[in-house]
């Protein structure tokens, strides 16, 4: 592929992700051959993307499997966390197979206590594969831009049919809810270049605004948590200004006091329990007093409102299920509020940088 760009990655969503689930259990099997499955601890170490795909899957895989993750960053893991002796699995993710905190915690674990170990990446033979007992290729290849996208979607996508097959595997599930789960990601992977096409036409409307900001903040609850995760780390990336992303509860505890007239935020619906829902309600109105530039992200049932800032997307009946697709939202957001910002991805900046402080266990020539 000739010099690809963040976009064409995004726009290779829908495909790949139906091109996934038509692969459904074969690949999911291959990667969870020989593992106990009475498990009940589990170990993640995932950092960036990964760990923020880690988030966005939680809930839906602690929901099929009865399993508790636990989520780490591997370096701090390495050298200050204690391992916890009653655990049973632990899953390693880097796409590009060669985060070296994730593969030294690896590494880390697999000698002070023997525990059956998956490597979920895009690139099968890398070092992290090395290092873990079976490997989850997330099936999308190298992706040659740095500001992942694609592969993003896709590790969310396959942690999220990890557990869906766990739980069958486990009991917990019957082949025909099984079945039922799994038509429901066919239904949303099918919905993606709809996501796309209306954030798309969503920027259009307030691309002078959203071109300006100087700060963002996304604001969730539940299992798209860990989509305000990556957008934070995408707007980081892409942006260029000041991103942050809470948890519904949290921002309401200390960041709510920075908001200023020139505060962006995006509140993420999903269809949640009525009390929460009602609780975004109530901030996102405190905070649009103190601020024009507040923006709706929703996956609920159509709302009868013509308002610019408010996106309307595809409802989904299940909101455990809805950061497969949240984050696209945001890739396709950054994307195009870089280019308005003059912001030119092709031009590689900081080249030195894994050389220097060995974040990757090779020198990575494409951010």
């Amino acid at each position: 592929m000739p010099n690809p760009t963040m976009l064409t990655y995004i726009k290779q969503e829908q495909a790949t992700m139906q091109a996934i689930l038509a692969q459904y259990p074969m690949n999911i099997d291959a990667a969870i051959e020989g593992m106990p499955l009475d498990q009940q601890k589990v170990l993640v170490l995932a950092t960036g993307s990964s760990i923020n795909a880690a988030y966005s899957a939680k809930h839906y895989i602690e929901k099929q499997t009865k399993m508790r993750l636990d989520i780490q960053e591997p370096y701090n893991y390495t050298h200050y966390e204690q391992i916890d002796p009653e655990l049973d699995l632990v899953i390693g993710i880097s796409q590009s197979g060669q985060s070296t905190a994730t593969i030294e915690a690896l590494e880390s674990v697999h000698t002070d206590h023997p525990v059956f170990s998956i490597g979920v990446t895009s690139i099968p033979g890398t070092e992290i594969t090395q290092a873990t007992n079976r490997t989850l290729d997330i099936l999308t290849g190298r992706e040659r831009v740095g500001y992942v996208s694609l592969g993003f979607t896709a590790t969310v996508l396959n942690l999220m049919l990890l557990g869906l097959r766990v739980g069958v595997k486990k009991g917990l599930l019957t082949n025909a809810q099984e079945q039922a789960e799994l038509a429901e990601f066919k239904q949303l992977a099918g919905q993606i270049d709809i996501i796309i096409a209306a954030t798309t036409h969503f920027f259009e409307q307030n691309r002078n605004d959203l071109r300006d900001a100087t700060q963002f903040t996304s604001v969730a609850y539940g299992p798209s948590v860990g989509t305000t995760m990556e957008m934070a780390t995408k707007f980081s990336e892409v942006v260029r200004v000041p991103s942050q992303g809470f948890e519904l509860e949290a921002f309401m505890h200390g960041p709510y006091l920075e908001v200023n007239d020139q505060h962006y935020q995006f509140f993420i619906e999903t269809p949640a329990e009525v009390a929460i829902q009602e609780k975004q309600l109530a901030l996102k109105g405190y905070e649009q007093r103190y601020t024009d530039h507040v923006y709706t992200i929703s996956f609920k049932e159509a709302a009868d409102t013509v308002d610019a800032k408010y996106l309307q997307l595809p409802a989904a009946a299940d909101e455990f299920k809805v950061p497969f697709v949240g984050a696209t939202v945001f890739q396709v957001l950054a994307w195009y509020i870089c280019k308005e910002k003059g912001i030119n991805l092709s031009d590689m900046i900081f080249t030195d940088f894994s050389e220097v402080v060995h974040n990757k266990t090779t020198v990575q020539d494409y951010v």
